[in-house]
This record gives structure tokens, C-alpha cells and sequence, in this order.
């Protein structure tokens, strides 16, 4: 850890990426599309070029710069989002509106933008406040809006997985920061409790939580995604059918070439595969706390670890959703689901958490420097 927490966070992105092309290649040729019968594989290498472009100019540039425009960006992040209530411009697709089509733009989803800017936004004031972050006004409750308004307008566009996932981010970033204990169990209590009467209260949602606890009895149903799910991964065993070789991409498991493409690389490439794309997002997750540590400054330190958290938590849930662990959420997997304004987005945290290692200083391994007599001592 320390000089190449940057080197190893771009091999496992660029590990997930490559695979998800190439996962991609094999599951979208069976989607019917009015395109080619690559059109979305060729679609993802675009978004992909344009993310590793974003990037790499992110990665260049000096994330203290958006400290200073974090008002801004939090505020244009909230109007993004309440586009997706405004008739016309908001999209539905089965009954979820996460998307949003402007004119040259086209259709994208605001979720993935406002992610970021949330972040950098509670980072950068509670960075601002650090010496007050125990106290209940500066510590708690305005940052507490700063969350609670974002995550409740992404939540009621019926995108609970994001919206807990960004909520779990912006829970590190809180603890991290020195927010008391006590407030963070409160309001997570108060949290799970309005999420349960909210699932509860809507019969679709909780007919996904009835169904996990029986997929077998609800295989036809609403555990038909998950029960296949579990198909393809037995199906696959340890050396995998074959790259092309899946069955449950034919049409049997909905959704195979977004949200649930981790089980048909556990088909098709056995194993093996699956867990080394459990490896590549450990890896994100241990160098990305590595950056964290390192940070030169309070806001590089709490963006790292928001940055981090919004990669791995929705990996982890997706991976829980696939093998049957929890319940379904439709998070797509990070880098390797097929989605532009992920993948672009995702990528642009990478080079976030890059900006951050570069301007990182590193002491030696024992965490001592010599230099003309004097030992200084790393604190």
C-alpha cells in the first residue's frame, strides 16, 4: 500500500471493464435490438472511451479544486435530479423513474451524476467544519440535509438500491469525519425504518422480499431473475460452459446483459472468473481506503472514502442480489453491466481517487525519513 494504491485501483478497474466488454459481447448479441446485433457492445466501447477520457483529465487535475465549487455542484446535482419529476423530460422504464431525455444530451440517468456531486459536496463541508463535526447542528443536521434531500428524491424515483447505496456512502463519510456515534445509530435506525415501510407499503417491493424467502415456490414469479440466476451459476460450476456458450442468456434470465451479468460470467466462465472479479473490487476497496489514508488534506481523505464506498457498496449488492444473498435491488454491477452513465461516471471516480493519490506524500516503509540528521516521524 501507499505508492501504488493509484497503480492498483486502475488494474482491477481495468481488469472489470475489459471483462465486461467481453462478457457484453456474448450476452448482448441475444438482445433484439433495431441496430446491428452489436449495437450495445459498440455502444459501451463508446461510453467506455468517453469515461477513460473524463478520467484521465480528472485524474490531471487538482481535486481540491472542487472544494471550492462544492455549493454549486450540490445545487445543480439536486435540479438534475428533480428533472426526473418533471413531465416531458422524465423517462419511465417498468414502472422506475430514473431517467431523464434532453435534447442533444439524450437519454441518461441523473442518479449516476448526482452521486458524485453529493459526495463531493459532504466532503467538502464537513472538511470545512472538521473542528465541529461533534456537534449537533455542524455536525449532524446540516449535513444531514445535505444527504437526506438527494438520497429521498433518488429514492422516490423508485431507485431504492442507489439510494441506499449512496446513503451507506455518505454513512462512512459522516463516521470518518468524527459525526457522534449515537447520532449515526439513530438515524440509521430511522432510516431502515421508513426504507421497511416503504417496501412494505408497495406491493411490488415486497413481493421481491417474500419471493427471496422462497425462490423455489416463486421461480415462475418474483424470484424468476434470481432462481435463474442460481441456475447459470450451477450450471457453469468451476470451468464454466464456455466463453458463448450460456444457455440462460437466451431469454431465460431477464436482464442478463445489465443487472444480472455477474451469473452468466459464473456460467460461462466458471468459478474461476467470479471470484476474481469478487478480487478486483476487494482490491478497489482495500487501495481505495489506501488513498484515503495517505491523503494530504480532511476533504481528500473523506472523498476517497465516499469514492470508494460508491463503487464497492453497489457491488456488493449486486453480487448479493445474483447469488441469492439478498434480495433483488436492480443495481447493475460497476464497469461490467452494460449502462453509459454508470460506467462514465464510475470511471470518473477512479480518476478522482487517482487526483487524490497523486497529490498524496509518501514517508518509507518504517514511516521514517532521514534526512541531513533528523528523523521525521510520519503522524
Amino acid at each position: 500500500m501507499g505508492r501504488r494504491n493509484a497503480i492498483m485501483i486502475c488494474l482491477g478497474t481495468t481488469a472489470l471493464v475489459v471483462l465486461g466488454l467481453i462478457m457484453l459481447a456474448s450476452t448482448s448479441v441475444w438482445v433484439e435490438t433495431a441496430d446491428s446485433k452489436y449495437s450495445h457492445l459498440i455502444k459501451q466501447s463508446r461510453w467506455t472511451a468517453i469515461g477513460v477520457v473524463l478520467a484521465s483529465i480528472v485524474a490531471c487535475m487538482d481535486y481540491r479544486i472542487f472544494k471550492k465549487h462544492a455549493k454549486f455542484i450540490f445545487i445543480s446535482s439536486v435540479i438534475i435530479l428533480i428533472l426526473c419529476y418533471v413531465p416531458g423530460i422524465k423517462h419511465t422504464v417498468n414502472g422506475e423513474t430514473r431517467w431523464i431525455r434532453l435534447p442533444v444530451l439524450g437519454q441518461f440517468q441523473p442518479s449516476e451524476i448526482a452521486k458524485l456531486g453529493v459526495i463531493i459536496a459532504v466532503g467538502a463541508y464537513l472538511a470545512h467544519f472538521q473542528s465541529e463535526t461533534r456537534t449537533f447542528k455542524k455536525g449532524f443536521i446540516i449535513p444531514g440535509i445535505l444527504i437526506v434531500v438527494p438520497v429521498g428524491l433518488i429514492f422516490f424515483e423508485k431507485d431504492m438500491g442507489t439510494a441506499v447505496g449512496l446513503a451507506a456512502a455518505c454513512f462512512a463519510i459522516l463516521y470518518i469525519a468524527g459525526t457522534r456515534f449515537i447520532y449515526l445509530i439513530l438515524s440509521s435506525i430511522s432510516g431502515l425504518t421508513l426504507l421497511f415501510l416503504a417496501v412494505y407499503t408497495n406491493p411490488n417491493r415486497w413481493d421481491r422480499i417474500t419471493s427471496f424467502t422462497d425462490m423455489e415456490a416463486n421461480k415462475l414469479g418474483a424470484a424468476l431473475q434470481q432462481w435463474r440466476s442460481l441456475l447459470a451459476f450451477s450450471n457453469g460450476g468451476v470451468d464454466g460452459l464456455g466463453l458463448g456458450n450460456g444457455a440462460e442468456k437466451h431469454g431465460y434470465l431477464p436482464f442478463a446483459h445489465t443487472d444480472f451479468i455477474f451469473p452468466i460470467i459464473g456460467e460461462e466462465l466458471g468459478l474461476w472468473f467470479t471470484l476474481g472479479t469478487v478480487l478486483c473490487f476487494v482490491i478497489i476497496a482495500v487501495y481505495g481506503i489506501g488513498v484515503a489514508i495517505y491523503a494530504n488534506d480532511m476533504f481528500g481523505r473523506l472523498l476517497a472514502i465516499g469514492l470508494t464506498c460508491l463503487i464497492v457498496v453497489p457491488s456488493m449488492m449486486n453480487i448479493g442480489v445474483t447469488t441469492g444473498l439478498l434480495p433483488n435491488t436492480g443495481l447493475p454491477l460497476p464497469f461490467v453491466s452494460y449502462g453509459g452513465t454508470n460506467l462514465v461516471f464510475t470511471l470518473v471516480a477512479i480518476g478522482l481517487l487517482v487526483s487524490i493519490h497523486r497529490r498524496s506524500k509518501f514517508d518509507d516503509e518504517d514511516n521514517t525519513k532521514v534526512s541531513k540528521g533528523v528523523t521525521r516521524v510520519r503522524l
